[in-house]
């Protein structure tokens, strides 16, 4: 007897946990539709993963695939503008290898990088599902936010195994 009360109890606390993700993510949806439809005539590409991409200024040759070594600036921000990371400084570009989420675990950034060309600068709104996900990150970002990204990619090295 005792267990099935400790059942009903575990599953209405997930029911509950449930209901309370539901919430935040209608709320995060909010926040992007509001975001989205103060550009008036500005124009984001959605894609499939639900990443909004728009390309600021255009860069020239090939993009970056698996395993190329990218050198970029950016800057983060909350969908009001409120700017909460870069990098440092931001005279330095960050290096990453596409595809390995090293260190920054963020599909969106990663998918983005893919689109630019090297001199290219676009803007990100990745959702919190594409950025810091439901947890958010370290009391900066609160969870299911999303975030814009301002990225400025200097240059791409092509992975060498590549055939």
């Amino acid at each position: 007897m005792i267990w099935i009360k400790i059942s009903i109890l575990v599953l209405l606390a997930a029911m509950a946990t449930g209901c309370e993700k539901n919430k935040w993510a209608v709320n995060e949806q909010k926040m992007i539709n509001a975001y989205i439809e103060s550009l008036e005539d500005t124009v984001y590409v959605l894609y499939p993963s639900g990443l909004y991409y728009i390309e600021l200024v255009p860069g020239t040759g090939p993009s970056p695939r698996d395993n190329d070594t990218v050198y970029f600036k950016y800057k983060a921000a909350f969908t009001d503008y409120v700017q909460f990371d870069k990098n440092n400084p931001y005279t330095t570009p960050f290096k990453y290898v596409i595809g390995s989420f090293d260190g920054m675990k963020m599909k969106g950034v990663d998918e983005g990088l893919r689109y630019m060309k090297a001199g290219g600068t676009s803007r990100l709104l990745t959702p919190s599902g594409l950025a810091y996900g439901f947890e958010g990150l370290w009391g900066i970002v609160p969870g299911f936010t999303p975030v814009l990204w301002t990225i400025e990619l200097d240059s791409i090295k092509p992975y060498q195994g590549r055939k």
